[in-house]
């Protein structure tokens, strides 16, 4: 392959939901440049983009693919992404590096979740969109439908280019606006016939064709002027209008193609090469100081790191874009984010499972290294002459499911710790947790099916069997009135024994209270508990009757005590405890005795302090098709949700609630079923509240069945 240039180079990401038929589209796409000779299917397990064993299985995407096509004398790098919402974090990075983004819309099913997702991602990041409604030649496809579906979620900027003139079984036509022909494709894909417009299509076709012309002016001055003085542009012209249009999302182009009989991909690839932009006429990229990087090929080389894969017999492959100058084979680069040198052995240009060997990449350009030493996902690397340019990384998504994992042989607990940390660094939205509070190992991810699928690759790939539980719900014990309590820790057993005798009282803790006038505060310390909350310790004794040196050895007695609350073994927190009186013996009085007894007595108090178990409460926020409110609302209160409130996001419904963690397990299962897959949410932390008291007193009776169980 030869060596393109920066303007040569065309980055684009086929997003869109699942079944809309990128995957089939990206095969077309390679077989229309000649890179492939026969188009392989999803249903035969045979396609450039789904070659991997659980893809064939699946039959679906689950992670993004990097292909490429030459065409008209540019590259187009092509990634392929999922269209489940689990796999979202595949589109952020594809997304991260391209220049736009193409929208699949089924016209069976119009705008559905996927394409909802790419399209807000998208605006959010300044993303340019250009939409494809496919599966045209389909019984039920109904073009007129998805468009006002797609104007209604995107708005007025979605602007035809194309449409079909007979939909349905029989389609095999489109009218093209750009150069207002008929094309007429032959059974099996190929060249069209380009014909003059039917008289029968003549009056829609110059309504949309001014329409066209009015939007694609719109983004220059000039050719507004020119537009008032003609009342229409210049093929050339036009096709400048929609480039200017697509860079400042102010158009969004919309084609119709037949991915599978391969109707309307040939012109869709020519768009592509005269009309999107490349690299060079996009806004830079920044780092993490602010500063743009511009698409100089002579300037010091810089790689962003967007997405890193295991590939059977051939191990770590790392997908990078370049920022600035040139990468290439032989050359040492410097991991911006982590200091480490790394020797670049070989470049690829990727395609599916295919590799072609690559002498050096320009910047704009996508491709591929093999075996990096300690370079992952959203990691910068750089010649050693520019080391303190570093990329801001991509943001992805929460997680928003949750399962406790184990290895069923426990003999393989340590192997799946490294099985599961390698996962995260090829998947960053998969993440994991030591939970020490829980004594669980809790697997973060975008959805069940996300995890179903990590599940599938710990068993099948590292032959490690695993199994999934219900994750615990980390609460937090406290108090909510004061109480005292005295404890004498006494054991005798020939020689020297242990003594300790302490009393104290123990009180709520909130910020700004005053201290308790009761007994005397001699010394205060606070500890800031690791998992929240706060435990203040006074120092109330008077006349020595426990030695200062013992005081350490109680409060020692009594966080160990905290860390292991008297309810329900959950952690403890804010509370204040005076220490008041106690006793001494001359010879048996030592530190572990008074650490007992400080232990012992602080649950005493605790128990008699109205106890309380808190819970972690999380902020929902739900996305919605507006004739979903009521149900989605119904379960949220089931849920014991509070709602917090409603508002309008384009033409979805946004919900916002309070719902307790341990009521939001398999959430987004619930709320794909209750929303047919057209919802979302977002799920962050906001606040320990307590328990109601019926939930507290089940969870008292779950705990002390567990302690007999263990007995």
């Amino acid at each position: 392959m030869k060596v393109y240039q920066t303007k040569d180079i065309r980055n684009i990401a086929l997003v869109g939901g699942a079944k809309s038929g990128k995957t089939t589209l990206a095969e077309s796409m390679l077989f229309e440049a000649g890179l492939i000779n026969r188009r392989g299917s999803v249903d035969d397990g045979n396609t450039v983009s789904d070659y991997r064993d659980i893809e064939l299985e699946r039959k679906n995407s689950v992670s993004s693919t990097v292909m490429y096509a030459e065409y008209n004398g540019k590259k187009i790098n092509i990634i392929d992404c999922p269209g489940f919402d689990d796999f979202f974090g595949e589109v952020v990075a594809a997304l991260s590096v391209c220049d736009t983004a193409f929208v699949m819309v089924n016209a069976q099913n119009g705008v559905e979740v996927g394409a909802e997702i790419a399209g807000r991602y998208a605006a959010k990041n300044n993303v340019p969109l250009v939409f494809l409604v496919n599966h045209l030649e389909h019984e039920n496809s109904n073009f007129d439908e998805t468009l006002r579906q797609m104007k209604s979620a995107f708005g007025n900027n979605v602007t035809p280019v194309q449409y079909p003139v007979n939909p349905g079984l029989s389609f095999n036509s489109i009218i093209d606006l750009l150069k207002m022909k008929m094309l007429k494709y032959p059974q099996g894909g190929g060249k069209p016939e380009v014909l003059d417009i039917p008289d029968s299509e003549k009056a829609k076709a110059e309504e949309l064709y001014n329409a066209l012309v009015e939007n694609a002016a719109e983004g220059d001055e000039s050719l507004m002027e020119k537009f008032f003085e003609n009342g229409t542009l210049t093929e050339e012209e036009l096709q400048r209008g929609i480039k200017l249009g697509i860079i400042s999302r102010g158009m969004f182009p919309l084609f119709c193609v037949a991915s599978k009989p391969n109707y309307g991909i040939g012109r869709l690839m020519e768009f592509v090469t005269t009309s999107c932009p490349d690299p060079t006429e996009m806004p830079s990229r920044k780092t993490v100081e602010g500063k743009e990087m511009k698409y100089n090929a002579t300037g010091p080389a810089c790689a962003f790191v967007f997405k890193t894969s295991i590939e059977q017999h051939l191990g770590q492959i790392s997908f990078f874009k370049v920022y600035a100058g040139e990468f290439s084979e032989g050359t040492d680069m410097q991991n911006g984010n982590r200091g480490g040198k790394e020797r670049i052995s070989q470049v690829f240009a990727v395609c599916g499972k295919n590799r072609e060997k690559l002498d050096k990449v320009m910047a704009g350009d996508i491709a591929a290294t093999i075996k990096l030493k300690d370079t992952r996902t959203n990691e910068t690397l750089n010649s050693g002459k520019h080391v303190e340019d570093i990329i801001t990384k991509m943001i992805f998504p929460d997680p928003k499911f949750r399962v406790a994992i184990r290895a069923k042989n426990q003999a393989e607990d340590e192997k799946l710790g490294t099985i599961i940390t390698e996962l995260h660094n090829i998947d960053p939205t998969l993440i994991v947790e030591y939970s020490k509070e829980l004594k669980q190992i809790i697997l973060y991810g975008q959805g069940e099916l996300h995890l179903n699928i990590a599940k599938w690759f710990i068993e099948r790939v590292y032959k490690v069997e695993v199994e999934y539980l219900a994750p615990k719900i980390p609460y937090r014990e406290t108090i909510t009135k004061p109480a005292k309590s005295m404890y004498r820790h006494k054991k005798q057993s020939g020689g020297s024994g242990q003594f300790g005798e302490v009393h104290m009282m123990i009180q709520p803790y909130t910020e700004g209270m005053a201290d308790q006038t009761e007994f005397p505060i001699r010394g205060r310390q606070e500890e800031i508990m690791p998992w929240g909350g706060k435990l203040v310790f006074h120092s109330c004794i008077v006349g020595g009757v426990i030695d200062a040196r013992f005081l350490p050895a109680i409060m020692k007695g009594i966080m160990e005590k905290m860390e292991e609350g008297p309810l329900t073994g959950s952690y403890a927190r804010d509370i204040v405890v005076n220490i008041f009186d106690g006793k001494m013996h001359p010879v048996d009085s030592n530190e572990i005795s008074f650490k007992l007894a400080g232990r012992h007595a602080f649950r005493e108090a605790f128990k008699n302090a109205g106890p309380k178990i808190l819970e972690p409460i999380y902020e929902v926020e739900v996305f919605l098709p507006e004739d979903k409110m009521g149900d989605v609302m119904t379960d949220l209160q089931n849920r014991r949700g509070m709602i917090l409130g409603m508002e309008s996001e384009g033409a979805y419904q946004k919900i916002k609630a309070r719902v307790p963690l341990a009521e939001l397990n398999k959430y987004s299962t619930t709320l794909s079923s209750l929303t047919s897959g057209r919802a979302t949410y977002t799920m962050k932390y906001i606040e320990y509240q307590q328990v109601p008291a019926d939930v507290q007193t089940q969870l008292l009776k779950t705990y002390e069945e567990q302690e007999k169980e263990e007995d």
